[in-house]
């Protein structure tokens, strides 16, 4: 507020000229020496209280408009960082850690918002401030002026070397709160691995070596942005001491008058501290700049490719999928899929089953066009993927993944997660199906219960409620990863039964390690190394007694 305020009487001063002030300040020290004039007092009593006003509203509009700018900026970046997620290709999140994603996209907005805030609610008066303080010095007497700015620029400059000097410092900040982040975010995720391996003084030892790393960052950073201010108290004060020094010259010289001096007293102080107050806002907005790189950095990463120009290219999907010829790798120099070809009819179910690495969920994200083939081609119903988008793609599928995802809301919900039009029968008939319908009417509030941190669902529970969800969806495709991993024998059994009569003219994909989930399928692909070493339905696998047969046999053998 005392910003706006010396910018008003820098302002108003201005426009009132120097001699005005001069005669301010001279009846003052007239009146210190000798008979008060209390009209003139209260003359400017009144204008001062006027002064005052002004700076109140002037702060009030300064308050509104900066925390308007700064608020849409920080919701317009927001929304540029959700889009930009929507936008990221699936290779972005298998090759950067989630929390320092999440920093990103949490920490340095927030950092960005409030150094802005703060740093623009400064910049504005202290501008206006600092020019009107310089025209009014100039007006008064110029040689005072000069020896009021050289003073202070020459403090001014080694404050310059001090921001740069800090930049790097703020930039470590950030980037060291996104380690600890995400080393924050893995060791939760894991609590119960470290808690069976009695890990937690190794974990606390690497997180207390990040945190000292924070530390050392935060402290530099933030002691160079500091120590702006008692040097800019300092500049202040020499250049009261060189005004009284050559103030007191130039009046013994008889060249100024004693309220001349009294005058750049308070023209050092209105000048100064302006200059103050921007050392300080450059200092928040180093803080702002180190945040905001992080942040366009992530805006920066490749994207998947625009298709908004391809049109709908199936009307009624039949479940006819032909991998031809496709080769993939994550690396040019390491092939994942090599030359893969297979054809699935419709209503048929499909198993793919191998040693870990063999490819088999790349099959899946490929089929998903979660990665786009180096070469060859898959079709569905004769249409290339390549002509149609994800979008659609992803609607000709319902899908359940080992690992389960379920948000804070309802069951209900969470089970007809963006499907519209889902009636309250098919939701219960596809919890029966796997069967979860039981469980959920023991709950209080049955399918409106709100799944918090105060409703315990066990992994296998959480699994059935991702596969009544795919049920639910009713696409023309079903793709099963690992789906009863977390579930018992007995369980699995009940699931798999309503899985083969819910898969009825479905065209199913199913990645299984448990082999004995896919005895049903009419065509068992053996993969190993990216290549499709072996195929048939179960019976004649067993027949060849190859590495299919050798997979079963271990799983199931009694030594």
């Amino acid at each position: 507020m005392l910003a706006v305020i010396f910018a008003t009487i820098g302002s108003i001063t201005t426009i009132l000229g120097p001699d005005r002030l001069s005669e301010i300040t001279d009846t003052i020290a007239t009146g210190l020496s000798g008979t008060i004039d209390t009209d003139k007092i209260k003359s400017i009593a009144t204008f001062l209280v006027i002064i005052y006003l002004i700076g109140a509203i002037m702060t009030y509009l300064q308050g509104y408009i900066i925390t308007t700018i700064t608020q849409n900026f920080s919701k317009k970046l927001r929304r540029h960082v959700s889009e930009k997620i929507d936008r990221l290709p699936l290779r972005y999140f298998d090759s950067h850690k989630q929390g320092d994603t999440l920093s990103r996209v949490t920490n340095d907005l927030d950092t960005v918002g409030q150094s802005l805030s703060q740093s623009l609610a400064t910049l504005a008066p202290s501008v206006t401030l600092l020019v009107g303080s310089i025209i009014m010095m100039f007006n008064s007497e110029w040689r005072l002026s000069l020896t009021v700015i050289i003073s202070s620029l020459a403090g001014f400059a080694v404050v310059a070397v001090i921001l740069a000097t800090s930049q790097k410092h703020f930039i470590a900040q950030q980037v060291k709160l996104g380690a600890i982040s995400s080393y924050a975010e893995e060791i939760y995720s894991g609590h119960s691995v470290i808690t069976t391996y009695n890990a937690e003084k190794q974990v606390q030892d690497n997180f207390e070596e990040l945190n000292m790393d924070l530390y050392g960052s935060v402290w530099r950073a933030q002691f160079l942005s500091g120590i702006m201010m008692p040097m800019m108290g300092f500049i202040g004060n020499f250049g009261y001491v060189m005004v009284c020094v050559v103030g007191s010259i130039l009046a013994l010289n008889g060249t100024i008058t004693f309220g001349v001096i009294v005058a750049f007293m308070i023209y050092v102080r209105i000048f100064t501290n302006p200059l103050s107050q921007l050392a300080q806002a450059f200092g928040n907005l180093q803080s702002a700049s180190a945040a905001l790189n992080r942040v366009f950095e992530f805006l920066g990463e490749e994207e998947m490719t625009n298709e908004a120009t391809k049109t709908r290219q199936l009307t009624q999907t039949d479940g006819h999928v032909v991998f031809e010829n496709v080769s993939f790798s994550y690396n040019p120099d390491q092939m994942i899929i090599n030359d893969f070809s297979v054809e699935a009819t419709p209503g048929s179910k499909i198993a793919i089953v191998g040693p870990t690495g063999a490819g088999k969920t790349t099959i899946v994200n490929l089929l998903m066009k979660f990665y786009e083939i180096n070469q060859g081609d898959i079709r569905i119903d004769g249409k290339s993927i390549h002509e149609m988008s994800r979008e659609e793609v992803h609607d000709q599928f319902c899908m359940v993944l080992q690992d389960t995802w379920l948000f804070e809301g309802t069951i209900k919900e969470n089970l007809i997660f963006n499907q519209k039009d889902v009636s309250d029968e098919a939701v219960v008939d596809a919890c029966k199906a796997v069967g979860l319908h039981h469980f959920i009417t023991t709950l209080q509030k049955g399918y409106d219960t709100i799944l918090d941190d105060s409703v315990e669902l066990s992994v296998g529970q959480k699994q059935l409620m991702t596969i009544a969800r795919a049920l639910i969806k009713q696409a023309p495709m079903l793709i099963l990863d690992e789906a009863t991993s977390s579930v018992d024998t007995r369980t699995e059994e009940l699931i798999q039964k309503a899985m083969d009569k819910l898969m009825e003219g479905k065209t199913s994909f199913v990645i299984a390690h448990r082999l004995s989930t896919i005895r049903n399928a009419d065509n068992i692909l053996v993969m190993n190394h990216g290549d499709i070493i072996e195929q048939g339905n179960h019976e004649a696998l067993m027949r060849q007694n190859g590495f299919y047969a050798d997979l079963y046999n271990s799983q199931f053998s009694k030594g």
